[in-house]
């Protein structure tokens, strides 16, 4: 009999975790190896010896480089902008995102599927891709967008913070937006049309019923949705390194990503930029977990 059950439990699990082990291998490779090297590297400090011509040697400072980056007002202030980017790029993108998902839902919507691929479409293209040709809009002298902006009297300059956030906003949202709308409208297909109907007998319009039914129930969803949001606001690297070009204002401290690309790359402080890193990302964990707190679907007790 434990014979007979052993086989059977082999039989089972077997398939599951031969097409599970790719994923653990590469969650080992990709993840858990990082933190683990970024780790020990935060335990570490380059220092350089004789008077600067040598060589650098690691020395062990146990946590003063963590201490060192809780006390860093440069490195708080970074988190600065990723902020502003979430309070204009997040709203907006949800926002717009579930508009498309519920017309797309309409009994009167047509051509359903041309336009699911005609909303992800621009999630195909590489970030830096799409980042470059941007920059090419936002360069007075040869964008015709800002020729025509210029034509009409509105002057057009990425020279203060706000300026340069909204440019790399508008990148994202336009890159972002289809495809969340493609998963709402997923999630939306998934709910039973008896609940649908139910509204609609007791009177609910279209408007109501996309409200107060629609909506509710794509709320877990939403909340994942805005958790990678939130994720990936913090995480800006490659908008403010290209459009650093085009204005002053991006510095090497403008987020925390750029502030720790430059200790480890260009200052060589390889032992604070881990650590850095490491708080960083508790940071961001926290962030994106109140993100889906404040979205996510509530279930009645």
């Amino acid at each position: 009999m434990t014979r007979t059950r052993a086989g059977v439990s082999r039989r089972q699990y077997g398939p599951a975790t031969l097409f599970l082990a790719p994923f653990y291998l590469m969650f080992l490779v990709c993840l858990i190896a990082p933190l683990g090297y970024a780790t020990w590297l935060s335990f570490f400090h380059e220092e350089s010896s004789g008077l600067g011509f040598g060589g650098t040697t690691s020395v062990f400072v146990g946590l003063d480089n963590f201490r060192a980056a809780l006390a860093d007002l440069s490195f708080w202030k970074s988190f600065r902008i990723p902020l502003l980017y979430c309070l204009m790029y997040v709203p907006v993108m949800l926002g717009t995102a579930v508009v498309l998902a519920l017309l797309l839902d309409s009994a009167y919507a047509r051509g359903k599927r041309f336009f699911q691929l005609a909303l992800y479409a621009p999630h195909v293209i590489p970030g830096v891709i799409a980042t470059v040709i941007w920059v090419y809009l936002y360069t007075p002298g040869i964008s015709p967008v800002i020729d025509a902006f210029e034509t009409l009297g509105l002057p057009w300059s990425l020279g203060s913070d706000p300026a340069a956030v909204a440019a790399i906003a508008n990148i994202t949202v336009w890159m972002g937006t289809g495809y969340s709308a493609v998963i709402f409208f997923a999630s939306l297909q998934a709910i039973p049309r008896e609940l649908i109907e139910a509204a609609t007998i007791d009177g609910a319009g279209a408007f109501r019923t996309a409200l107060s039914v629609k909506v509710p129930l794509i709320r877990g969803a939403i909340g994942m949705v805005a958790m990678f949001s939130v994720i990936g606001s913090f995480q800006m690297f490659a908008g403010p390194l290209l459009l650093r070009e085009q204005t002053r204002t991006i510095t090497s401290e403008w987020t925390p990503v750029l502030f720790i690309y430059n200790r480890a790359f260009l200052q060589k402080d390889f032992g604070y930029a881990a650590a850095t890193s490491l708080v960083f990302a508790a940071a961001i964990g926290i962030a994106s977990f109140a993100a889906y707190r404040l979205t996510k679907r509530r279930t009645p007790a």
